[in-house]
């Protein structure tokens, strides 16, 4: 049986749930804001941890693109995106001098900047702590499963599109999930359906059930499905909270189930 982790910053982390995908533009980022919200309006305080080192997009999403990260005596001090301080953020986005700036690294320097990001930033006392990865399986997501393996994160939530690319791509993430020993919490699939503004139909444009199907073929539980939504995208591209703006929103229902099965199954998940 493995040891737990000595105390440090992730001591009063209760829960961390790593947001995967084998495939790029799925909406990784969607979701794993969007999971950070609707838990935060559940009563949780959360944490997000955006290692998508070459595209970290989270800060433009929660509206705290060019806040600064300041130091303390334990670390890295999180930008808080609300003023009660229940939801923190870092991202390798808050330390580029320049948000157009590429990050042009080898495997090593981005892998000792994730055991940083693991070990140095102060998060202080969280319910949730959602890691926000990059595409596939690779040295990335390597680093992070062994940096956080002491800290016995809760599991992965696989996010796939309906479309049988997609769903192919994320099959091999699962069995990624499987070889490192991650419990897989549920799968996502996102972008499902387009849901019309002006009459409320939803029109299937990519495909359908992609990701429920996978779900049962790998005997995870499937969490449910976020339609294409113009006012999600409103919200993301604004920095609001969907919840607060966009109550009317197809995908507000959605997400809001998606938070509360993760939290109706925590008890089988720890058990």
């Amino acid at each position: 049986m493995e040891a737990a982790a000595e105390p440090g910053n992730l001591a009063g982390v209760r829960h961390i749930i790593l947001v995967l995908s084998g495939k790029g533009g799925v909406g990784k980022s969607t979701i794993s804001t969007e999971l950070a919200l609707a838990l935060h309006h559940e009563g949780k305080k959360v944490g997000i941890l955006d290692i998508d080192l070459c595209g970290p997009s989270i800060p433009n999403m929660l509206q705290a693109q060019g806040r600064a990260v300041h130091q303390c005596d334990r670390g890295w001090v999180p930008v808080f995106v609300d003023r009660e301080q229940s939801i923190s953020l870092m991202s390798v986005g808050f330390l580029l001098e320049n948000p157009d700036e590429a990050v042009v690294w080898r495997g090593p320097k981005k892998n000792a900047l994730i055991k940083q990001f693991v070990s140095d930033v102060a998060w202080g006392e969280l319910d949730y702590l959602v890691v926000d990865t990059p595409p596939g399986t690779s040295d990335e997501h390597m680093a992070v499963v062994e940096a956080l393996r002491p800290y016995r994160p809760l599991g992965a939530l696989v996010v796939t599109t309906p479309q049988a690319v997609s769903v192919g791509d994320v099959r091999r993430e699962l069995t990624f999930c499987k070889k490192t020993g991650l419990q897989v919490v549920g799968v996502v699939e996102n972008m499902s359906g387009f849901a019309c503004p002006h009459c409320e139909e939803c029109t299937n444009i990519f495909s359908r059930g992609g990701g429920e199907e996978l779900a049962q073929l790998a005997g995870v539980p499937f969490l449910g499905s976020v339609p294409l939504d113009p006012e999600l995208t409103r919200s993301l591209e604004e920095g609001h909270d969907l919840t607060q703006e966009f109550p009317k929103s197809p995908a507000f229902p959605a997400l809001t189930s998606i938070a509360r099965k993760i939290l109706d199954r925590l008890p089988a998940l720890l058990s």
